[in-house]
């Protein structure tokens, strides 16, 4: 991608300025997404992913993806509306009791809910396919946007009123056989968060039971600001949540008494919902021995950008972003200093060739701003590897890489490029 062509706008680090961008809590992560052109505000809560933000997006969605489809998960993609009617709700109870519904009116006197999440929808869909005990156990998801009128939406994209989220369903006979599948999942989601570049900084952590359940599982990420409150036990790091806490002076899992406070954001989230949302659909099933019995289920949710500005909060420093590798919107950036004829050609054969071998890149071309410019940029949106072609460099047949996240700087003859990056 030309830098010149990018559809994107810096912001200089006015902290007085940002926060009024932000308008919504202190997360350092929205103030640097938004300065480096990741993310512009439509509204409270609601946000434009611009090109560099909608990359990142993709590698986050890309990686649960993966994760999602491959064993031991093997669940099936599906894409589910995001308009949902009233009836449905009414079913669940939650028409009335789930105050973060958005309501919409429609023609005459219809009424229809704006999806927070899909039990309603997921579950008279699974009636049409499940019949029998040989049509379980089964699983499926979607990457798709939600609504939660969120009373106070804060902290930029840690937590809005509109949001991408992959959400997954499964379905199971028993009991035993949802709680297999949930202890897989378990280690799936840290997988997940550890490919993102946040595993050390995110835990476990028991949070008041599902349904049909002591425990539910929440994944939080420590960060300053984060809205929740953990626990996190010194000797086996299982995190636990205000509440349990409050019921349990000992860690439940290992049995140890230390923790470390921490304030954290929750980044997934898993429940055992038994047949909370089958009965009310009469979701059943014959088993071996033809009697009729309710599905039992479980759900499972990764909120995306929440997910994003989780990598970002951990993942700075004074100057910009540090993006890890595998979410990062481009793994080179490929800058040029001076206009000469032979820096020209030098610099956009190296674009030309290392997009070749599918290295994604930024090459600024831009002439109308300095090195000190342009270096300040780069270090603002935050790529990996930053390249730089200079007079300096084309006389040694080199160029200057440096890592975002390290501070030295090395001269690296130019066909040797892709072996650095690719280390």
């Amino acid at each position: 991608m030309l830098q010149s062509k990018l559809f994107y706008k810096t912001e200089k680090p006015d902290k007085s300025a940002s926060r009024i961008l932000t308008g919504e809590g202190q997360a350092i992560s929205n103030e640097l997404l938004v300065r480096a052109g990741f993310l512009d505000q439509l509204m409270a809560g609601v946000y434009t992913f611009l090109p560099l933000g909608f990359k990142v997006l993709q590698k986050i969605e890309n990686i649960i993806r993966k994760n999602m489809e491959s064993a031991p998960v093997s669940s099936q993609e599906i894409l589910m509306p995001v308009l949902q009617p009233k009836e449905n709700w009414q079913k669940t109870g939650r028409w009335q009791s789930l105050d973060i519904l958005f309501k919409v009116n429609g023609s005459g006197d219809k009424e229809y809910a704006l999806g927070p999440t899909h039990e309603e929808v997921v579950s008279p869909l699974a009636k049409k396919i499940i019949f029998s005990y040989r049509d379980l156990p089964l699983s499926v998801f979607q990457i798709q946007t939600k609504f939660r009128d969120e009373l106070r939406a804060k902290s930029g994209i840690l937590r809005t009123r509109e949001f991408l989220m992959k959400d997954m369903y499964s379905f199971h006979a028993t009991q035993e056989d949802l709680d297999k599948y949930y202890d897989k999942l378990i280690k799936v989601y840290l997988n997940i968060f550890s490919e993102c570049g946040i595993g050390k900084n995110t835990h476990q952590t028991l949070a008041s039971g599902g349904s049909f359940s002591k425990y539910s599982d929440e994944f939080q990420t420590i960060t300053d600001v984060g809205e929740d409150i953990i626990y996190v036990c010194k000797k086996c790091k299982l995190a636990i949540n205000k509440e349990i806490k409050n019921e349990h002076s000992k860690c439940p899992k290992c049995g140890g008494a230390d923790f470390d406070e921490k304030k954290a954001v929750e980044v997934g989230n898993i429940f055992k919902l038994g047949n909370k949302y089958s009965l009310p659909f009469d979701l059943k099933f014959k088993d071996k021995d033809g009697s009729e019995k309710p599905v039992i289920m479980g759900c499972f949710g990764i909120g995306l950008g929440r997910l994003m500005g989780a990598v970002a909060e951990i993942n700075y420093d004074e100057k910009g972003l540090i993006w890890p590798k595998s979410v990062a919107p481009f793994l080179v950036h490929l800058i040029q200093l001076g206009n000469a004829p032979k820096i020209n050609k030098i610099a956009k054969k190296l674009y030309t060739d290392l997009q070749k071998k599918n290295i994604e890149i930024l090459y600024d071309d831009r002439q109308d701003k300095t090195a000190g410019e342009k270096f300040a940029e780069a270090d603002l949106i935050g790529i990996p590897y930053r390249i730089v072609v200079s007079e300096n460099t084309r006389k040694s047949n080199s160029v200057e890489i440096k890592e975002r996240n390290k501070k030295q700087l090395k001269l690296v003859k130019i066909n040797s490029i892709e072996k650095t990056i690719n280390k």
